[in-house]
């Protein structure tokens, strides 16, 4: 797998122009902000020599280089689940590519459920810690030269990111919880009773993504900050349907505010 992680960045680097030393992971609904890159390059997974290709409605599938911020970034649009049938070395293998072109910063975003009673939907959570519930460690088997056998991961997101975000969102009078974000396998959405168990763990968002790229990122030495858009709530006493539909359209709702946050951590950075 390190064979191939080395030759997918040599491919890569051969070929870009930029040389970025953040990158953004562009999760379900939140697409547009590479609407927001200028000087924009870009490469299809198709293309990308051994790079999953993304299956999910709303996920476009390809690696774009450019400006955000005044700022070298590199951004994946579409990212790759364990539900999508991939192993967690192949959900991951992006982030060992990352650290190999020389990414120092990762920016992660997604859409969660929330389950703590003072959200709302279109709240966007800064996530401040993550509980790892997949069945599959990112980890698991021979330890990748990255980084020790037992990472430490005490701050898996970086304090300092989290005090910017806060900063730029009371300059900007925009409203940011913030929230331990669980991560599950999916792609069932939650039944009301795990919405309640999860709850009760610590965790106050539920997703299908993010925990495993964070692990990664923090395994090589990539410094992590992480927003979800809370898109349904799933609160105790309140039945709540949920359609990945209805998680597109509150995720684009809200993602004009965190493309402002996040652009303006960029530039501060």
């Amino acid at each position: 797998m390190y064979e191939k992680i080395q030759e997918t960045a040599s491919w890569l680097k051969e070929r870009m122009t930029t040389s970025p030393k953040t990158a953004i992971i562009l999760g379900t609904g939140l697409g547009q902000l590479a609407s927001e890159i200028t000087d924009a390059y870009s490469f299809s997974y198709n293309d990308i020599p051994n790079f999953p290709v993304s299956t999910v409605e709303g996920h476009a599938g390809r690696l774009i280089f450019g400006k955000l911020g005044g700022k070298d970034i590199m951004a994946m649009e579409g990212r790759f689940h364990y539900y999508e049938g991939y192993s967690m070395k192949e959900v991951t293998f992006p982030q060992r590519v990352m650290h190999e072109l020389g990414i120092e910063t990762l920016f992660v975003s997604n859409a969660a459920g929330g389950m703590n009673p003072e959200f709302q939907i279109g709240d966007l959570m800064v996530i401040t810690d993550h509980i790892n519930f997949f069945p599959e460690h990112p980890l698991r088997g021979k330890n990748f030269p990255t980084g020790p056998r037992f990472p430490d991961m005490h701050e898996a997101y970086n304090k300092g990111l989290i005090e910017l975000a806060n900063s730029i969102a009371k300059e900007k009078d925009i409203r940011l919880v913030h929230g331990v974000y669980m991560g599950v396998s999916g792609p069932t959405f939650e039944t009301p009773a795990e919405y309640r168990a999860f709850y009760r763990l610590g965790a106050d968002a539920v997703g299908m993504s993010t925990v495993p790229e964070v692990i990664v990122a923090c395994h090589s030495g990539i410094k992590v900050f992480g927003m979800s858009i809370i898109t349904d709530l799933g609160l105790e006493g309140t039945a709540v349907e949920v359609s990945h539909e209805e998680v597109q359209i509150a995720a684009n709702k809200a993602q004009p505010l965190m493309t402002e946050i996040m652009r303006e951590m960029i530039r501060r950075s």
